[in-house]
């Protein structure tokens, strides 16, 4: 590798050479210095009030990756706050910081996840090098920055991978913003956008005489997610706008039953082999659509039946919206989505391979239950709930196990949708029935069964969204929601 590269007029750095551009160690977003004004006045100094979108093409394999820029763009107004800039929840398999290149202080920082980190985990990335394009958005700097990309090591520290400088007067970044096309519809309007929290939703497979179905979609899906805590008391802290982009037919692909469509966002399902999952790979065109309007976090609807979504951290939601179960997609999905939140469900088949345990997971719903003493959510545990919290476990697992091989016999012999959306609703009954005879049902402790994994990973309370389709937030879920919450609007 180069010791220094120049493309597109900004300056790219292996680790090493990095360190010589810094002079020393990096001050972490943890360690900012005592003389960094505070709130606003730091947001006024060093940034302007736009988005920079920083586009990257992430490629690589189950042992490697690696970044090359795409282009730096502008990204409309900037939405987020203009007083927490730096982050201090550190969630997501990923996290970068913002730098002042002068003085080497962070000025901004923010945790994500992304679709390559989910299929660096499948069997695909063991063949072969797959390349994802991702978006780093932050406020736009006055000066030149330098910008560090970090993940984390097996130990589940943060290790900075790559870096580079961004010049934003240089003549290869684009200050321009995307002339609006498309029709945007306010859905909740509670104030200005960097004192909110602001979600966008754009629309798949929606043809141009079904946009009123996708406003109806949106009310109807936002009026439940308004019922839901913590969403339904911070209503006042979110806005909500959307997006019309009419498709040229109805629907999204489906390669599993062998439908494929070309829509104007490109979802579809069957994403890593798993026929319930549904994202896009286009990441370009729904960025540049959502900067339409000024956005925290987008929702994306799918004109679908079929069951189906997806939510990864601080990128996007996808919801079937017109499957029954669809208000809990929505708000499951925006969990993984907003709240870094993992899933907490074991028995379903998913096309990634767990790893061994060997450290404390990262998410603030699951533990490893490596220092029982030290519970990560322990101050919502009440005295004398035994560490782990006993349940019903092995008789809970056994009929899971055995709707979920209904459900693979149902989608084999691709019955009608109806169907197998019975079948969830005979489960939740069942499930409801298993929980309503459990001492510690409603409390929070630690339940072995989490994450895909049925020994060894343990969830907050018996019973979530993240756990069974029951629309409800356990309390340690909620209150990692709220901390976002806070993050956008304070």
């Amino acid at each position: 590798m180069r010791l220094k590269a120049l493309l597109l007029g900004f300056l790219f750095l292996p680790i090493a050479a990095y360190l010589q551009v810094l002079k020393g160690p990096t001050t972490s977003s943890m360690e900012t210095t005592m003389d960094m004004p505070a709130g606003k006045a730091v947001f006024e100094k060093f940034f302007m009030d736009k988005t920079m979108r920083l586009d990257l093409y992430h490629t690589g394999n189950a042992t490697e990756e690696h970044f090359t820029t795409d282009q730096v763009v502008s990204d409309g107004i900037w939405p987020g706050s203009k007083t927490q800039l730096i982050d201090r929840l550190e969630l997501g398999q990923y996290f970068f910081e913002v730098l002042d290149s002068e003085t080497k202080t962070p000025i901004y920082s923010r945790g994500f996840s992304s679709i390559f980190g989910e299929w660096q985990s499948t069997p695909e990335a063991e063949k072969g090098n797959g390349t994802f394009h991702e978006s780093l958005r932050f406020p736009w700097p006055k000066k030149p920055v330098i910008v560090i990309l970090k993940r984390r090591n097996p130990e589940n520290k943060f290790q900075a991978i790559w870096t580079t400088i961004i010049d934003p007067a240089s003549r290869q970044v684009n200050p321009a913003d995307i002339a609006p096309t498309h029709k945007i519809d306010m859905i909740l309007d509670n104030g200005p956008a960097s004192q909110k929290l602001d979600i966008v939703i754009l629309g798949d497979g929606y043809s141009a005489n079904e946009m009123e179905k996708f406003r109806k979609d949106i009310k109807r899906l936002t009026d439940v997610l308004l019922t839901v805590e913590p969403f339904k008391s911070r209503k006042s802290d979110l806005n909500i706008r959307a997006i019309e982009t009419p498709a040229g037919q109805s629907g999204v692909s489906k390669p599993q039953p062998g439908v494929f469509k070309r829509t104007p966002l490109s979802i579809s399902y069957g994403i890593f082999d798993s026929e319930r999952y549904a994202l896009t790979f286009d990441n370009k065109t729904v960025r540049n659509i959502a900067s339409e309007v000024p956005y925290d976090f987008m929702v994306i609807l799918i004109n679908e039946k079929t069951y189906g979504g997806g939510g990864i951290y601080n990128l996007y939601t996808t919801v079937s919206a017109d499957n029954k179960f669809a208000d809990y997609i929505m708000v499951h999905e925006l969990g993984h989505h907003m709240g870094a939140l993992a899933d907490e469900y074991y028995t379903s088949s998913v096309s990634y391979e767990a790893q061994k345990i060997t450290v404390e997971p990262w998410e603030p719903n699951v533990t490893a239950l490596l220092d029982k003493d030290n519970l990560k959510w322990k101050s919502v545990v009440e005295p004398g709930t035994p560490i782990p919290t006993p349940w019903n476990k092995e008789v809970f697992d056994k009929y899971g196990y055995k709707i979920q091989k209904e459900r693979d016999s149902l989608r084999r012999a691709n019955v009608p949708e109806s169907v197998v959306e019975d079948l969830f609703t005979r489960q939740m009954k069942q499930e409801e029935q298993f929980f309503s005879k459990e001492k510690y049902a409603g409390k929070a402790g630690a339940f072995e069964g989490a994450d895909y994994t049925q020994k060894g990973l343990y969830r907050p309370q018996l019973d979530c969204i993240m756990y069974t389709r029951h629309i409800k937030f356990c309390k340690v879920c909620r209150k990692s929601l709220e901390s976002v919450i806070d993050e956008y609007t304070h």
